[in-house]
């Protein structure tokens, strides 16, 4: 899909995992800040209590998403056909299952249609890309600990200036040579609890100025 250059600010979230609480307070916080352009890069719906909520959202708000390891396997694992052998293998398959089901068949297919990578042009002729993974490999994260050279590695000699992307939901941001690396974290799913990350990339006519921040949310009561 072609996109015009991006002058205004750009909003970059990943990993929602099916959090439609820590979802909402991103948007509300998008929208003081006046950020009208969002994307998201995987990983939609698996994990929380209200996926379909959290894609009726983000197709309201007319979101470019691309597709994660777990969005992939809603649109093409059948729930029936997963064999686990542990309790958290059977926690994993019911939440698995539950989520399908939540969803239906259509939203499923139209997962497994997303594609795994956008380019975004700006308006001073470099070039956003995302991805979830990595350019490389949408499987393979890159995560803040990788050396330089482990990074260029999974950027694969890819043409864009700025790369974002997700999966690990630790949110950094690093400069490997000539390209610019943002991690955005994740909305749904942040490791130090009920937090979410995101990121705003604002075009400059010489560079682009980067926000990466969070918004605490309140837990829903799973009991």
């Amino acid at each position: 899909m072609a996109h015009p250059p991006a002058a205004a600010p750009i909003a970059f979230l990943s990993d929602v995992h099916g959090n439609l609480a820590a979802l909402e307070v991103v948007l509300a916080e998008l929208d003081r800040l006046g950020v009208k352009r969002l994307y998201v890069a995987g990983d939609l719906l698996l994990g929380g209590d209200e996926p379909l909520g959290v894609w009726q959202r983000l197709q309201a708000l007319g979101a470019t998403c691309t597709r994660g390891p777990s969005d992939m396997a809603l649109g093409s694992v059948d729930p029936t056909s997963l064999v686990p052998i542990d309790d958290e293998q059977r926690r994993q398959a019911r939440r698995f299952a539950e989520t399908r089901a939540a969803i239906g068949d259509l939203v499923a297919e139209r997962l497994r249609r997303l594609p795994e990578r956008e380019r975004i042009p700006l308006v001073d002729g470099r070039e956003i890309l995302m991805v979830h993974g990595s350019p490389a490999d949408n499987n393979r994260e890159i995560s803040h600990d990788l050396s330089d050279d482990e990074i260029l590695a999974l950027l694969d000699d890819d043409p864009a200036d700025i790369i974002v992307c997700g999966s690990t939901h630790v949110p950094f941001q690093r400069a490997v040579e000539e390209y610019h690396v943002v991690n955005v974290g994740s909305v749904g799913a942040a490791p130090e609890g009920p937090i979410a990350h995101y990121t705003v990339i604002t075009p400059r006519m010489s560079n682009a100025d980067i926000l990466q921040d969070w918004v605490s949310y309140e837990e829903l009561d799973a009991s």
